[in-house]
């Protein structure tokens, strides 16, 4: 079975990257959407190029979704405005790349509000009508983070990307028989604002990134496989090679390799 075209999707993280992505292709299809981020200057112009190129609806919510309760608040809001979300796209996300020490723990506090508990939020906000209609696809942006040991800063962000991964299995098993397909979307490195938002750029330097990825790229294959109904959708080749071989790994020889990789993520306290 396949999940039959959306006819409203909530897109979150919308203003770029893979969110933005997500918008382009949905309204390429004739989807209609609701877009979720920060950036307000943002998100309406990428609504004002939608509705000119494809003639699509495009709501604008702005929303700071690393706020106690944000995710909640913006399903009630979502509702309200009178639309029954039956595509959630979860992709607002971030990371700090200090230490854990070094990080006030306000800073924790509202990376697990954005990454956790928000996505969690509005899939039990959106998913008893999804249930209701027998159809509805939620896609959970994780990242192949998630099948490593962790290493030095970037402390909370594996543990979030593999929060995802097992949440985005338990609820499909939960609700893929009632016609509501649930996924983990694990990119490798893709090309977007992420590293200069989260205080990586310098880390990084100019010199582009092996076997980087374009955001449309993972955008075009977790939307069609999470039609389908596959549950972990790891976009591309090379991306699906390291997931290949982070799950076979001996244990130890993973910490050593994601450690020593996660090393030129740190930024220095």
């Amino acid at each position: 079975m396949t999940q039959p075209l959306p006819r409203y999707a909530v897109i979150t993280g919308a203003s770029s990257g893979i969110g933005a992505a997500f918008a382009r292709h949905g309204a390429a299809l004739g989807v209609a959407l609701g877009l979720v981020a920060r950036r307000a200057d943002r998100l309406q112009a990428l609504a004002e190029e939608l509705r000119a190129q494809h003639g699509t609806e495009v709501d604008v919510f702005r929303a700071d979704l690393s706020k106690p309760g944000a995710g909640w608040a913006l399903a009630e809001r979502v509702m309200a405005a009178g639309r029954r979300p039956d595509m959630l796209v979860n992709n607002a996300g971030s990371s700090i790349a200090r230490s854990f020490a070094a990080t006030p723990y306000a800073d924790q506090r509202a990376f697990i509000e954005l990454n956790i508990t928000t996505p969690v939020a509005l899939a039990r906000a959106f998913l008893p009508a999804m249930l209701e209609a027998g159809s509805g696809r939620i896609i959970n942006i994780s990242s192949l983070t998630a099948l490593t040991c962790g290493g030095k800063g970037h402390t909370l962000y594996p543990g979030a990307k593999a929060f995802l991964l097992r949440f985005s299995q338990s609820l499909n098993a939960e609700v893929h028989e009632s016609g509501v397909f649930v996924s983990a979307v694990l990119p490798g490195v893709v090309r977007t604002g992420f590293a200069a938002a989260n205080g990586m750029a310098a880390q990084l330097g100019e010199r582009p990134l092996p076997l980087a990825q374009e955001p449309m790229q993972i955008v075009r294959e977790a939307w069609r496989r999470n039609a389908r109904g596959d549950e972990v959708i790891v976009p591309g080749l090379a991306p699906k090679l390291a997931a290949a071989l982070f799950q076979y790994m001996p244990q130890w020889l993973m910490r050593r390799i994601s450690r020593q990789i996660a090393e030129k993520y740190h930024v220095a306290e």
